[in-house]
């Protein structure tokens, strides 16, 4: 018995009442009426909830408001500007410039692909991926080279990238000749001068934060360890380690080195100082609730002071003399160090561990030897208080 569409509802009524009579199965007025057991359950629910029984429009119960042409305007034209940049974060660039009556990040997105303004290789940039990152700022910066390429001029530019693990913050955006320490030294004087000093500095194995072989420190890192900051390396071959440095690296490439081409270092500077502004006080950040980085970071309290001092060890320490080949000697045996600590004063003591000594350069503990094999067993730095990676151990 099909439906007769001059008496539906009446239909619909006589199936329900008959239903809940139990005049026959529920599968066997469904057939006889030729309707599916979802229909009729569905109808059953209507009449019990004592709702109407006619059909249901399908229109959208709110029809899309027609975009005001010129809010589409400055839409494509912010997205124009900034080619790389996604719907949510152009939307919330618009609202700080105080844009209102904005509509949704999704139809920005339409708007997008009405101009042709969404490639596929947006789309594949569209994930956000959640990350750990220290409460402070200044809690840990990170500092990673881009990775070279060759300026107009045939000159190699090796872009040195600096962020704050907390706030996002680029610290740093330098375009660098080299990857050594002569020629970073003078750029990380300068900016803890400006910004003070952070409490750890997260780096890779090469040159010039540290290196993978067993001779120990690099110039740097015992310079920071003078200024009291803690050195953490990325594992060998994990990039992800650094992950919000690998993730600038890319915003970088798309947002700055993609659309522009560079004579020389000064317009490859003029550029990153741009792109710097324009990360730092423009650009919103999804894992700081689409804030810019500026509204979040502070400078460290701790300043840059203009002569590192002596550091006093107490009685329980027998200091020692590194000498420029990064060596000491123990007990008559001579072990190597490292080239780094050569000039410097290290001090040993009594290990925990029986039978072996512990080497400490100011606050940090930076190996242990056993003097009966005469080799180290230990050759890393760590703070003797407070190191972060012993919390919770």
């Amino acid at each position: 018995m099909p439906w007769n569409e001059r008496t539906v509802n009446q239909m619909r009524t006589e199936f329900v009442l008959r239903a809940l009579s139990h005049e026959k199965s529920k599968a066997a007025l469904c057939r006889e009426y030729g309707i599916t057991r979802r229909t009729g359950d569905k109808w059953i629910k209507r009449y019990t909830l004592g709702e109407p029984m006619n059909d249901r429009s399908r229109a959208p119960k709110q029809h899309g408001r027609k975009i005001d042409p010129d809010i589409e305007k400055k839409i494509v034209d912010t997205r124009n500007k900034y080619p790389a940049i996604g719907a949510t974060k152009i939307r919330r660039i618009l609202t700080n410039d105080g844009v209102t009556n904005l509509p949704s990040a999704k139809t920005f997105n339409n708007i997008f692909h009405r101009h042709g303004l969404i490639t596929k290789e947006d789309s594949q940039n569209a994930t956000h991926n959640q990350s750990f990152q220290k409460p402070n700022p200044n809690d840990m910066w990170q500092a990673d080279f881009k990775g070279h390429f060759t300026l107009g001029n045939g000159v190699e530019c090796h872009p040195l990238n600096i962020l704050d693990d907390c706030s996002r913050f680029n610290i740093c955006c330098e375009a660098m000749r080299t990857e050594t320490y002569k020629e970073i030294r003078p750029i990380m004087e300068r900016l803890f001068r400006e910004f003070g000093l952070p409490f750890s500095f997260l780096c890779d194995n090469g040159n010039p934060w540290g290196t993978a072989q067993s001779t120990g420190f690099t110039t740097f890192e015992v310079w920071l360890m003078e200024l009291g900051i803690l050195t953490l390396h990325g594992r060998i071959r994990h990039p992800q380690t650094q992950g919000k440095e690998e993730r600038f690296n890319g915003s970088l490439k798309r947002e700055c080195l993609k659309s522009n081409s560079f004579y020389d270092m000064a317009e490859a500077q003029a550029g990153f100082d741009q792109y710097r502004e324009f990360y730092n006080n423009i650009r919103p950040h999804h894992s700081l609730g689409l804030e810019v980085p500026a509204s979040v970071y502070q400078p460290s309290r701790v300043k840059y002071p203009s002569k590192i001092e002596e550091w006093e060890y107490g009685d329980e320490y027998k200091p020692v003399k590194v000498k420029d080949s990064g060596y000491i000697s123990i007990n008559g045996q001579g072990y190597f160090l490292s080239e780094g600590f050569g000039g410097k004063t290290i001090a040993v003591r009594e290990s925990s561990l029986p039978g072996q000594l512990t080497l400490v350069f100011r606050q940090f503990r930076i190996g242990r030897i056993d003097p009966e094999k005469r080799v180290f067993t230990l050759k890393r730095a760590y703070l003797l208080e407070g190191d972060p990676r012993f919390e919770g151990k």
